[in-house]
């Protein structure tokens, strides 16, 4: 094995030699991947594949970790961030997929030369860390990315399109315990990526939260319900759970123009549209009031129904490859990254005001003891 201090590391007995990719006149772009354990080995993989990604290095401690997936994309492993640095100084963009308390630690040295950051979700540990790596990034001029992947779930992006105005969201977000992350609460390990999206969905500020939680296997809660209020008077349910039975991922939405109905983990949503049946529902409306017996009538059979579209772009055939490629854009247009990180800060206070609340929460009746 030739290590990344010792000179050009040999791919399949080949020497690799990636060449630069062209897309107009903008040249691929030199990323690293700092950390790579579960998260960091996908998002390596997908680099090393992509047309406008130059994958040079990954950084990780464990040596293991490092050569085995440089090994296996036929680039170069650094244990710390300051020697790929130095090895590197053209080194436009990375991934950072450290666990979440080291984010920081390994983000500043990297914006601090201007270097883009993808930080895998939350952006911090709490909203006044990622407020000051948001900081950070606009006084360095660096692009600053939180990997919010649902955001390019093909589900989520149809709803985009649709330009609707929600009044109120119900999202439902459960699975088996995988016993990963039992160092934080479902809350920000689960529920955060919706909240991340009804925020940006309402995209009015949260007046008002209420939830509440509990911890069965864990420290930290493992079910947890959050009502949300938004200043536009949207409001938000959200449930959490890594307890149940199996893996479940819905969102629903209400409108004035329509009612849309997500399964994120389908990749599939159907709408109503309101102008779509408007004919249909005067007429029943009316039949209502003239006191028709209507009880023989089939609602579904009332309403048009629409499947909505899930097309990824060609070559991105899941949402992470879509986060990852849209990252790079950022990187060779100069431009604001898709999630930048006020939506990562938005979340993580939107995450710490539900579990404040959940810790508020008071419960009847426990201290009886049973008969």
């Amino acid at each position: 094995m030739v290590s990344g201090s010792t000179g050009v590391r040999l791919f399949s007995g080949v020497l690799l030699v990636k060449m630069w990719v062209m897309a107009g006149d903008m040249r691929a772009v030199d990323v690293a991947v700092i950390g790579v354990g579960r998260m960091g080995r996908l998002h390596a993989r997908i680099y090393a594949q992509l047309a406008e990604a130059n994958l040079v290095a990954v950084v990780d401690r464990d040596e293991d970790h490092r050569e085995t997936v440089a090994d296996d994309h036929g680039c170069m492993a650094y244990a710390d961030i300051d020697t790929l640095l130095a090895a590197h100084p053209q080194l436009a963009a990375a991934s950072i997929a450290v666990p979440t308390l080291h984010h920081s630690t390994a983000a500043e040295p990297l914006l601090q030369r201007g270097i883009a950051c993808l930080v895998e979700k939350p952006l911090a540990l709490n909203v006044v860390e990622a407020g000051s790596l948001a900081d950070l990034a606009d006084q360095c001029g660096a692009i600053l990315q939180v990997g919010h992947t649902e955001r390019f779930n093909p589900a989520v992006r149809a709803v985009d399109l649709l330009e609707v105005t929600p009044r109120f969201m119900e999202v439902d977000r459960v699975s088996p315990m995988t016993f990963r992350s039992l160092d934080i609460g479902v809350v920000m390990d689960m529920m955060i990526h919706d909240l991340d999206i009804v925020l940006h969905f309402a995209d009015s500020p949260l007046r008002d939260v209420s939830a509440a939680g509990v911890a069965v296997l864990a420290e930290h809660e493992d079910v947890a319900n959050a009502r949300l209020v938004f200043d536009s008077g949207c409001v938000a349910n959200l449930t959490a759970s890594r307890l149940a039975l199996k893996t479940q991922r819905k969102l629903r939405l209400f409108s004035e123009e329509a009612y849309v109905s997500l399964d994120y983990q389908k990749r599939s949503g159907v709408l109503i549209r309101k102008s779509g049946n408007a004919v249909a529902l005067e007429r029943v409306k009316q039949q209502i009031a003239d006191g028709v017996d209507l009880s023989d009538l089939e609602y579904a059979d009332l309403v048009r129904v629409e499947q909505l579209a899930m097309d990824l772009p060609p070559g991105h055939d899941d949402p992470l490859t879509a986060e990852l490629s849209s990252f790079l854009g950022a990187v060779r247009r100069g431009g604001p990254p898709d999630v930048d990180a006020r939506a990562g800060c938005a979340a993580i206070d939107a995450a710490q005001r539900v579990v404040a609340s959940l810790r508020e929460h008071h419960w009847e009746g426990l201290a009886q003891p049973r008969v």
